[in-house]
């Protein structure tokens, strides 16, 4: 039942400004104060808000603890007062706040912690959320760690029109189906997502402030005709380890799918996330989503939007994803060091990509994307005075056989194959500072236009020599001086890929008309000293925030364990282990290593290393488990998940390649064996990236109690133990997981009823993409009655 507060007379209010620029200055001085102490208050005038910023107001009903409920009131917090459900991250349930079908509400310097969802409006017109502050709410625990990828922290954008986003990630505003809405002043911090506009249009969303999340910074979903200026949303991440893996699994500072039209996103930060914008016409839009009676597909995608003046660098990923979308404009933003590719337009035609600056994309570049501007199966796409510096391609167009995907209703009301895109007045620069952004670049190319595939009888296009055609070059400027640079790639070299080179030539203005940005910050720049890609710290609770102390672990397998202190340096240090221990100042980002390792030999010894680094206090446990691995790696010819003998027939071909290694602690990522630093000294005959097979083996003398072995592998897996037991072998399967998949953590347990030499051998196949393989040791506590 909710509690209904009749505040009496109060000054009449003054007219909310519906305006794009300026703000609303109100006097509350009086208005009446009133406490909150309990779930479903009910507020229909306006008043000053305060509540104990201790006490916990948990949302019993799940329908919101503050309701909101009339037209046209304010709604001011008082100083230091804070709305608290309970403790946030993945236990934070129910909602704060909750407005629901009025018109001219304004919320106003309102805290909200502790919550699955902040404040939630919904059929709200006029609606102004100003200076809320949003910290600690829900956030998922990601298991993903430092040394591998966990698939269970990928995010699922694709589907919402039954409100999954809020009931499943959360955030700290959510707005569903507004009009005209204004929230400006809003920070988020501690948190997976700031704020959602599902259904929202004509609204404005200036001067927040929504970084350091583990999701999304600001998500839309069939949102149009929308503001979005002068917000802050870095480092919102998940899913990197610099160096290790870089996937951002689908996080993004600007989430924008199915169906956003005619938004201006105009001088925002979003660097250092999964993807600084990251954009798709929806499922609905390509037709694998039934549509409406009456659909047209021929005006699906996010289309006729304008990004200017932003910055999308230092992505795990892309500055810039824009899919199966139409006459956007990408005017004079920066994209500098992002993973994969400054802007990625697959399938989008007649956009505009002029006047921006990408330096350095493409540093953990694979397969077909990669370097500056990756566009596949696009048309009429004018890419125009830009500048490209250092990065691995500037500009990628190609056709490949996408199959069934290609006959999408929503792909082939907009087909055109990759004809007519004119590319023109850039500058091209590749120079001896290429090593030095891109390590890993072995020369790199300016302009690339390729066909990959071969006719597929589902392809809505007509003869293979249509595919790719009619492109221009036109005045652009090329200035390669690192070693390797190539001005003009074409794969293949003769024939209609050949593009229309043109030395001058007046072409019509592109530019957008001037637009003013709304607010008064100016995030662009702002944590400029945060710049590369290597400031992503990710752990359990997502970013660090570069501030707040953070203790992380790093190596936690073999003989040697490390740990990060980041954020400050520990004033205590206390090991519970006969074991060498150290510490050691680390930059990029700085931060103390502390470091345990085991005497030389082979031996397994449990330890604690308690860290103390106030505010934070924490204790890890481990097993220092020094050994001697043999591992053997070989190509396999016969699928293992099918014939598992042939498989071992072929593990016993010569040459192979053999290594000794002190822990299994492999990320081969792409490149497999042969280029890991453990086959280092047997590269010749160590197998490539795909269709390979490993065996490790070694002896271990382990205390009597429960052993618990933990792989975390991609592909398939499998532990087997053999040990004497009264003059018999005994062989134990200790764990199998003999299938095709992405990073999977798999356990079991050896139960030793005294000290025993046990042989372990751990079997592994990779079959394509991506290689890992990591095996963990510990003692379980005894099973509790």
């Amino acid at each position: 039942m909710q509690n209904t507060l009749a505040l009496g007379p109060i000054l009449p209010l003054l007219a909310s400004l519906w305006v794009l620029t300026g703000s609303t200055n109100l006097t509350h001085q009086t208005e009446p104060v009133v406490i909150i102490t309990k779930d479903n208050t009910r507020l229909n005038k306006s008043c000053i808000v305060r509540i104990d910023p201790n006490l916990i107001i948990a949302d019993s009903d799940g329908d919101g603890v503050l309701h909101i409920a009339s037209d046209d009131i304010t709604i001011t917090f008082e100083a230091g007062s804070r709305l608290r459900g309970g403790t946030g991250g993945p236990g934070a349930l129910g909602i704060g706040i909750r407005i629901d079908g009025h018109r001219g509400v304004t919320l106003r310097r309102a805290a909200v912690s502790g919550y699955k969802v902040g404040v939630y409006a919904t059929g709200c017109t006029a609606l102004e959320l100003d200076g809320l502050s949003a910290e600690d709410n829900f956030r998922e625990q990601l298991r993903s760690t430092r040394t591998s990828e966990s698939e269970t922290d990928w995010l699922w954008p694709h589907d919402n029109d039954q409100g999954q986003w809020r009931t499943k990630y959360g955030a700290a505003v959510y707005l569903e189906r507004c009009e005209e809405a204004k929230v400006h002043r809003v920070v988020v911090r501690k948190g997976q997502n700031g704020i959602v506009l599902d259904r929202v249009n004509k609204s404005v969303i200036f001067d927040n402030d929504c970084s350091f999340l583990s999701g999304w910074g600001i998500a839309m979903w069939r949102s149009s005709g929308n503001i979005l200026s002068r917000n802050a949303c870095d480092f919102c991440i998940r899913g990197h380890s610099e160096g290790v893996y870089n996937r951002g699994q689908d996080s993004a500072g600007f989430l924008v799918f199915e169906q956003c039209n005619s938004n201006v996103f105009i001088e925002n930060s979003a660097t250092h996330c999964g993807n600084g914008f990251f954009g798709f016409a929806g499922k609905e839009s390509l037709g694998q989503n039934a549509p409406p009676h009456g659909f047209d597909y021929s005006r699906s995608g996010c289309n006729d939007n304008l990004l200017v003046d932003n910055d999308f660098s230092y992505a795990s990923a892309h500055g810039i994803e824009m899919t199966f979308s139409h006459r956007n404009r990408f005017i004079h933003n920066r994209l500098v060091g992002n993973g994969i590719c400054g802007i990625w337009a697959g399938y989008s035609n007649d956009s505009v990509i002029a006047d921006n600056h990408f330096e350095g994309n493409g540093r953990f570049a694979h397969g077909s994307e990669g370097g500056a501007i990756n566009i596949e199966h696009g048309s009429g796409n004018r890419i125009d005075n830009n500048r490209f510096t250092n990065n691995t391609v500037g500009v990628s167009l190609w056709w490949d056989n996408d199959g069934e995907l290609l006959a999408t209703p929503g792909v082939k009301a907009h087909y055109r194959n990759v004809t007519n895109n004119i590319i023109s007045n850039n500058r091209f620069e590749i120079n001896d500072g290429l090593a030095v952004l891109l390590p890993a670049a072995k020369g790199a190319t300016a302009i690339r236009l390729s066909d990959r595939g071969t006719q597929s009888p589902t392809t809505p296009t007509t003869p293979t020599t249509a595919r790719v055609s009619g492109n221009s070059l036109i005045q652009n400027v090329f200035a390669l001086t690192a070693p390797g640079a190539v001005e003009l790639d074409l794969l293949p070299a003769e024939g209609p890929l050949k593009p229309t080179l043109i030395a001058e030539l007046t072409l019509p203005a592109i530019y957008p008309t001037p637009r003013e940005p709304v607010g008064e910050t100016g995030p662009v720049s702002g944590r400029s000293r945060l710049a590369g890609t290597f400031n992503m710290v990710v752990g359990p609770d997502g970013p660090w925030d570069h501030t707040t102390p953070l203790v992380l672990p790093v190596v936690t397998s073999g003989g040697i364990h490390s740990f990060d202190v980041f954020g400050a340096l520990p004033e205590e240090v206390t090991v519970t282990s006969d074991q060498q221990w150290s510490k050691s100042n680390i930059s990029r980002p700085e931060r103390t290593r502390i470091v345990l390792a085991a005497e030389a030999g082979q031996s397994v010894t449990p330890y604690e290393v308690n860290i103390s680094v106030p505010p934070l206090s924490q204790s890890f446990k481990g097993v220092l488990l020094a050994a001697k691995w043999q591992c053997a790696a070989f190509p396999w010819t016969k699928d293992p998940r099918e014939d598992d003998n042939k498989w071992r027939e072929d593990r016993l071909k010569v040459p192979q390649a053999v290594a000794t290694v002190p822990a299994i602690d492999f990320n081969f990522g792409s490149g497999g064996p042969r280029t890991a630093r453990a086959f280092a000294e047997m590269k010749d005959v160590a197998p490539g990236p795909d269709r390979f097979g490993m065996v490790c083996v070694t002896t271990l003398t382990l205390p009597k109690g429960r052993w618990k072995f933990t792989t975390v592998s991609d592909d398939g897996v499998r532990v087997v133990t053999r040990r004497d037991v009264a003059g018999e072998v005994v062989t134990q399967k200790i764990l199998e997981n003999w299938t095709h998949h992405g990073p999977t953590t798999d356990s079991g347990v050896l139960q030793l009823d005294e000290e025993s030499e046990v042989n372990i051998q751990v079997e592994y196949f990779e079959i394509d993409g991506h290689a890992m393989l990591k095996l963990d040791l510990a003692p379980e506590p005894p099973t509790q009655p």
